[in-house]
């Protein structure tokens, strides 16, 4: 990794890092009154007023960070404004934005399409605005993309949920790659990381890395998307796309801490994607996504997805061996549940409902890789997800975990702690090297 310390242009790294009140008079009108597009400032009555995007931060300003340039737009529905309205309606409306294009990624710019698709390239009937397929394209193929579009400025906007396996922050990097190739400014809205700023979790490696984990980070990495941006630029960018970004600038949130998860922020919760419906689903997320890795359902296709562990071979005794594992903050209910999509689709799978009863004391992580070696140990059916489209790597997951190592360490007996023991020399050491690019202390 490189040592070397990110380089913008701080005249235009805009807001203050954590003090809520430096970065007040950005939005500050007249006392109480709305900013532009119905952006409430800061001081005005209800939600969202302690900790303010990055997004609502740059509209209050008129957009002025973005003016004189063509802009492209990568965001979903969940880049919105404090009033719920959509980034893209907002800037098109205000005359203050000259944007060439919009960028969708997985799920689409809209939201209309389910895990691993997306909306196509099509005309946004709303803006008139081209919205260009971005899921799933590569550096070349996205560098196209913003050169059609005649882009200046890349503007990356959406909510991630902290999870390194959640494609959003992916499709950034493969925008960041394209940004070197063409020599383009790049702009990040930034937003609160849902589960807070603490690391978690095994380091992924270079030979298992995919559309799931295409860098060296953490599985919960802690770190907003534009903190995310300066660790990609500092870290990989020099290596991976033969040089650094011109100009990056991070349009900061105010008032969130480190330790700020999303339910205390006063935001409203937008899915960021179909299975992703509360904030405490982001939070049971970088544990029990792992169990898309095995022929257990991760409860796709349930009001609960990942929460909703199970599979029709799955009784009783798996929720009393991780009650009687007594993890801190959460509780395990015996839960039946019919899948109307995914895995078992209209088969009643026995399992368990994770109940997070203390979201500060909760360590998803940790929960997961008890969920997977109790399972393991009690059911002779319990298997890892054998992909047969990549012979080389077949299991999915070693591309979530990041190795062969969790995989093998579990097939082998080791319990939890033994896992977590194995990874935790790498997470400090990457813990350690993330400081120098974060923001919000």
């Amino acid at each position: 990794m490189n040592a070397e310390l990110p380089r913008f242009d701080r005249r235009r790294l805009l807001g203050a890092a954590a003090a809520g009140a430096a970065a007040a008079p950005l939005l500050a009108g007249s006392a109480g009154a709305a900013g532009p597009a119905g952006v409430p400032a800061p001081g005005a009555p209800g939600k969202g007023r302690a900790v303010v995007p990055g997004a609502d931060r740059a509209a209050a300003e008129g957009w002025s960070a973005l003016s004189g340039e063509r802009v492209g737009v990568i965001t979903n529905p969940t880049g919105v404004l404090r009033n719920l309205r959509n980034i893209v309606d907002e800037m098109h409306e205000s005359g203050s934005v000259q944007i060439a294009g919009v960028f969708g990624p997985e799920h689409g710019f809209r939201g209309t399409a389910q895990a691993g698709g997306s909306e196509g390239t099509f005309v946004d009937e709303r803006t008139g605005l081209t919205v260009y397929d971005a899921y799933g394209a590569n550096v070349a193929k996205m560098t196209e993309l913003f050169n059609t579009a005649d882009v200046e400025t890349v503007v990356f906007d959406i909510q991630d949920v902290g999870s390194r396996f959640y494609t959003y922050i992916w499709t950034m990097w493969t925008a960041m790659q394209a940004a070197v190739a063409s020599g383009k400014r790049f702009v990040v809205l930034d937003r609160p990381n849902p589960v807070g700023g603490t690391a978690r979790g095994p380091m992924m490696t270079a030979a298992y890395t995919s559309g799931v984990g295409a860098r060296e980070i953490v599985q919960q990495h802690g770190m907003s998307v534009g903190e995310l941006a300066r660790f990609f630029d500092g870290e990989f960018l020099e290596e991976h796309a033969g040089g650094r970004l011109e100009q990056l600038d991070i349009v900061e949130v105010s008032g969130w801490k480190r330790k700020t998860l999303f339910a205390d922020t006063g935001l409203d919760f937008v899915l960021p994607s179909p299975n992703m419906p509360t904030p405490d689903t982001a939070l049971a997320y970088p544990g029990t996504c792992m169990f898309e890795g095995t022929n257990l359902s991760e409860g796709r296709g349930t009001t609960k997805p990942f929460e909703l562990i199970g599979a029709p071979f799955v009784d009783h005794r798996w929720a009393a061996a991780l009650e009687e594992a007594g993890l801190p903050g959460v509780t395990f209910r015996e839960a039946y549940f019919n899948p109307s999509v995914n895995k078992f689709a209209g088969e009643v799978c026995g399992g368990v409902q994770v109940t997070i009863q203390d979201r500060d004391r909760f360590d998803p992580v940790r929960t997961g890789v008890e969920m997977l070696v109790t399972a393991k140990a009690l059911y002779p059916e319990f298997a890892w997800r054998e992909d047969s489209w990549d012979t080389e790597r077949p299991f999915w997951i070693d591309k979530l975990t990041g190795s062969t190592r969790l995989r093998t360490q579990i097939d082998d007996g080791a319990s939890g702690a033994e896992v977590e023991a194995a990874w935790r020399e790498e997470l400090a050491a990457f813990d350690k090297t993330r400081r120098k690019y974060l923001i919000y202390r």
